[in-house]
């Protein structure tokens, strides 16, 4: 039989390692850090095929931002940037302020982007053309970009 001198040490001892295991639980557990930058999808180009001066070419992100600060009052800012693969001209737009100033909740949605004029750029009948995007918040924060699927412009 145990004396009861052995049993109190034994006790102390499991209530020590289960502390330790708790303390070394607590601590080991980081937060991830949340990216401020905002984020978008590809949702759609419309429509698949265009006739050049007839048809516009619109293009639909989501988007989603952490901290609400996607968007712009300021009619002077550009804060949406879309590259014809063709020829790599940057059209820029400007996405209108989503959330009011000072908030910081998290904002989500859908943006459609209406292309100006889009052209055949190599004189053939017919080209297959492609997009990137990117948004910046107004902390500067670019968001990833993403690639439109092609769309094929017609004389």
């Amino acid at each position: 039989m145990l004396s009861r001198k052995l049993v109190q040490c034994l006790m102390f001892n499991v209530q020590c390692c289960l502390g330790m295991c708790c303390l070394l639980f607590v601590f080991s557990c980081k937060k991830e850090p949340t990216s401020t930058a905002p984020v978008i999808e590809f949702v759609s180009i419309t429509p698949s095929k265009v006739k050049v001066g007839e048809e516009t070419v619109t293009i639909t992100i989501s988007y989603k931002d952490a901290d609400g600060d996607l968007g712009e009052n300021n009619a002077d800012v550009r804060n949406m940037f879309v590259t014809d693969s063709r020829n790599g001209v940057i059209y820029q737009f400007r996405i209108q302020q989503l959330a009011p100033s000072g908030s910081t909740i998290t904002i989500q949605g859908n943006l459609s982007i209406a292309m100006p004029n889009t052209g055949i750029s190599d004189g053939l009948s017919s080209e297959s053309a492609t997009f990137s995007v990117y948004v910046k918040d107004r902390a500067g924060n670019e968001s990833n970009g993403v690639s439109t699927s092609a769309v094929e412009v017609m004389k």
